[in-house]
């Protein structure tokens, strides 16, 4: 079996402003801290001689590789993204940046904001627009119900609320 792997979908190019704030703070923190501070460690540690044995240069190498790779792919993220900062015309429906609430069988309720692949992490309730459950999201009404499937199983769920951010 060989190392190739078939390459991944990109993810969508929508971002909101805080997200993109978020990633423009991380290549400026990388670019202008963490580099200059590795680079320097590295020239330092490569003045003391016999490189093939000095742990402090390879993994400061490395670590230069990793920081290097990380600000490739976000300068290259950061020109192809689009920021929405507006809501959309009809805010009766589910689309990008939406807070929606959803709501089980049981009644329970739990709200969820529909965001970009790159700012999922940023809060537990955020969703990604590319997963399962924010792709059947998208384009649904309030009382819509949608149908997902999980590991134990399929579930119910109705759309209780819908509301967007000034």
């Amino acid at each position: 079996m060989g190392r190739w792997r078939a390459p991944e979908r990109p993810g969508s190019k929508y971002i909101t402003p805080a997200g993109a704030a978020r990633l423009r703070e991380e290549l400026d923190r990388l670019w202008r801290q963490e580099r200059p501070v590795v680079t320097q460690a590295v020239s330092e540690a490569a003045a003391q001689g016999d490189r093939s044995e000095n742990a402090e240069y390879t993994y400061g190498k490395k670590r230069l590789r990793e920081i290097d790779r990380r600000v490739r792919f976000l300068r290259k993220r950061l020109e192809g993204i689009v920021v929405v900062d507006t809501p959309p015309s009809d805010p009766r429906r589910v689309y990008f940046a939406a807070w929606v609430t959803l709501e089980d069988e049981s009644g329970t309720q739990r709200e969820h904001r529909i965001v970009g692949p790159d700012e999922f992490d940023m809060d537990p309730r955020y969703l990604s627009m590319d997963s399962p459950l924010g792709r059947i999201l998208l384009g649904k009404g309030l009382d819509a119900e949608v149908m997902v499937r999980l590991p134990a199983g399929e579930r119910v769920f109705s759309i209780a609320g819908i509301r967007y951010e000034a």
